[in-house]
């Protein structure tokens, strides 16, 4: 079984209210590959519903060291905090995730930000490019009529 199918099986567990369960699984995952970050990240979130504040409050940190500018380790942290009564630490990480969104909403001018998988990059619908022609036509009915009663030279002036 992959990591993905017992993060899977382990979610389906979490996202039914089997917490104690789904706990077990994360940190079967994370007994394997201390690098998988949804699974810590999910730890974390399990031991919050359970009510067990300062576990997930060390737990989401553990996903911070993992993914430090992630917005969701900022939000999760902020919320774990604000539940366990530290509000100046709730919103010290609230700020950090909102700074993390900011971060991950830059792009560059006229770069376009693809989400999701890279090999659907290819399927995002190409920028058309135009041309710009190098001269305009003349366009006669912007051409200002010559004054009445004006001088020759005024005239051409005004053309």
């Amino acid at each position: 079984m992959t990591h993905q199918d017992q993060y899977d099986d382990a979610m389906f567990d979490f996202s039914t209210g089997e917490y104690d369960s789904a706990i077990a699984k994360f940190k079967a995952i994370l007994a394997e590959d201390l690098q998988h970050f949804d699974a810590q990240l999910s730890l974390g979130m399990a031991y919050y519903r359970k009510g067990d504040f300062p576990t997930a409050i060390a737990e989401g940190h553990k996903a911070e060291q993992l993914n430090p500018k992630e917005q969701l380790v900022h939000t999760n942290l902020s919320l774990f905090y604000m539940k366990s009564g530290d509000k100046k630490t709730a919103e010290h990480h609230g700020l950090q995730a909102r700074i993390a969104g900011w971060r991950e909403n830059m792009a560059a001018p006229g770069e376009k930000k693809v989400e999701g998988d890279p090999e659907l990059q290819m399927a995002q619908p190409k920028q058309p490019t135009m041309k710009m022609p190098d001269k305009f036509p003349d366009q006669p009915w912007k051409k200002k009529p010559p004054m009445e009663g004006a001088a020759p030279e005024e005239k051409k002036a005004t053309e």
